[in-house]
């Protein structure tokens, strides 16, 4: 009878807590539970031991500074930081804060990578803004880079070209250390550089068996001798990019010998510096000869010539594959390419003036046959002349740009009209660009 009555006695104190004092309990056994739950899943994880090929695939995928935050988590991950594989590949952007708003390489990490990681660059691209400060500093990095052996080099303004204003012993001593050093450069982009005639003697004694592309528009300091030597050294090169001036006949047979690659781009830059300027001219058999040896390369022409300075241009028969007009050109020009430039793809018309197109417009899709792609800016075309062209070459415009202001509607065809026949010769739906209204 005691036994009873003390278990009823436990169940009477046991029942007089409160609801509340009861839910509290619940509740905290709950937290508990989940707590004990979540240790138990991650407990066989151990974040430190990650295996290095998984560790470094992870850390490909961080942006840098996300990756040097990672880096400060123990021991083996900053270790993974500084794994060759992830330096092999760098942008050095450098900018001013007064006169940038673009983000900068830090300092400090520059020093790091200089002291560190020299060794381990093999794709570089500096690329600076406006301010000569900052291309000065790409120099500087550049000098330092004595053990790396390159593979690619970029050199980029995103502004004007601020490598122009920095002296010029200073830039070819800096670009000197990387040609000497590297000994396998394939890919070297300097536009808009001092860079000279001795600079590249410098690069074809140290890279002549590697370098596959070479992009250096708008280097006043390189004769057509210095590009010529560039190119009867370099018989493996590829790709090409240089100013007019620097194109001569001796370059483009040196390209087309027996002992050089097939040719697969080609960008010819023709700028006009001063109103009137004189340009000389290519005979038809050199790039006869060019076609010959290379005959799928791309010749791609911009042109940026007042229009009493095209006198040198399509007289003859040219194998250019891309063509853009950025300065107002005229109908007789036009005329000319339709008749002179069987290998067009590509053709972008900035401007022409007030004289209808019409009869260019035709002529070139009559004798350009692999014409893909079009583009009209401050042009005029009657609506009846732009269907019969896109009629004449059917599907295979692939790009078709025409600004809505260029098509003047006629006795056949509104600009309401001329959307629903353009679509139908296309084989897809199409409309004119409008100009956005702000």
């Amino acid at each position: 009878m005691k036994r009873i009555k003390g278990g009823e006695e436990e169940s009477k104190s046991s029942t007089s807590k409160s609801p509340t004092e009861a839910c509290k309990k619940v509740r905290k056994q709950t937290d508990e539970e989940s707590e004990a739950a979540e240790v138990g899943e991650f407990s066989g994880i151990d974040w430190a031991r990650l295996p290095q090929e998984l560790l470094l695939h992870l850390f490909q995928y961080l942006p840098l500074l996300d990756r040097a935050y990672a880096s400060q988590v123990c021991r083996r991950w900053n270790q993974a930081f500084h794994m060759p594989e992830l330096w092999r590949c760098f942008e050095f952007e450098l900018n001013q804060p007064a006169s940038s708003y673009l983000k900068a390489t830090h300092p400090d990490l520059i020093k790091q990578i200089i002291k560190r990681h020299s060794n381990h660059l093999q794709y570089v691209s500096f690329k600076v803004d406006s301010s000569t400060e900052s291309a000065e500093a790409a120099c500087d990095i550049l000098s330092q880079l004595v053990n790396c052996s390159l593979k690619t080099l970029g050199l980029i303004s995103t502004a004007r070209p601020s490598f122009m204003e920095v002296p010029k012993s200073h830039f070819i001593s800096a670009l000197t250390v990387v040609f000497v050093n590297s000994k396998s450069l394939s890919s070297l982009k300097i536009d808009d550089t001092p860079v000279d005639d001795p600079s590249l003697k410098v690069l074809v004694a140290n890279n002549s068996d590697t370098l596959k592309l070479l992009k250096m528009s708008s280097c006043p300091h390189v004769s057509p001798a210095g590009i010529l030597c560039v190119a009867d050294q370099c018989h493996g090169l590829r790709e090409l990019a240089l100013n007019y001036h620097l194109l001569s006949d001796d370059l483009l047979l040196a390209l087309s010998s027996e002992k050089h690659v097939h040719l697969e781009h080609l960008r010819i830059d023709v700028v006009s510096e001063n109103p009137g300027q004189h340009f000389h001219t290519i005979k038809k058999s050199s790039w006869d000869a060019m076609v010959r040896h290379s005959p799928k390369f791309n010749l791609v022409m911009y042109f940026f010539l007042y229009e009493d300075e095209f006198g040198p241009f399509f007289n003859e028969e040219i194998p250019v594959t891309h063509l853009y007009f950025g300065r107002s050109v005229s109908k007789e020009v036009l005329g000319r390419v339709g008749l002179h430039c069987p290998r067009l793809v590509e053709l972008v018309v900035c401007a022409n003036g007030l004289r209808p197109l019409d009869e260019e417009l035709i002529r070139i899709a009559k004798h350009c046959t692999q014409l893909s792609a079009i583009g009209l800016g401050e042009c005029e075309v009657s609506c009846s002349a732009f269907v019969e062209f896109v009629k004449m070459c059917g599907r295979r415009l692939s790009q078709l740009s025409i600004m809505e202001e260029v098509l003047i509607p006629d006795h056949k065809y509104s600009l309401d009209e001329i959307h629903w026949e353009v679509s139908k010769h296309l084989g897809r739906v199409w409309f004119p660009d409008t100009m956005p209204i702000w």
